[in-house]
């Protein structure tokens, strides 16, 4: 997918107005921001747009998040685990102490 951000008031007008008007390669809409889809056609949007509002546009290629094969099994673990904790008040590292789940810098140290 592709990543418009806009910076300014006149950009953001006019990634609007490309989204209204080919709604058809817009994957989701964010205010600032919006996903285009990876086509040709979603290039040449985002491209007329950096070219309207150079130094208001950001153009970025993201690739979709696949939890299951990018993050390791035992921080989807925490993650599930931290979400069914009986206080919903608890911070992670207090629960995470004494549980075999990662601690706050552990998982601050893990890149994916």
């Amino acid at each position: 997918m592709l990543l418009v951000v806009t910076y300014s008031k006149s950009a953001r007008t006019s990634l609007r107005n490309a989204c209204r008007a080919h709604e058809e390669c817009v994957v989701r809409r964010f205010g600032r921001a919006a996903l285009l889809e990876e086509t040709g056609y979603g290039a040449f949007l985002a491209l007329r747009l950096r070219e309207k509002h150079p130094d208001d546009v950001q153009l970025e290629r993201t690739e979709p998040f696949n939890e299951f094969r990018d993050v390791p099994a035992p921080v989807r673990e925490a993650a599930v685990a931290y979400e069914r904790r009986r206080d919903p008040n608890t911070p992670y590292a207090k629960f995470a102490v004494g549980t075999p789940h990662p601690t706050p810098s552990e998982l601050e140290r893990l890149s994916l």
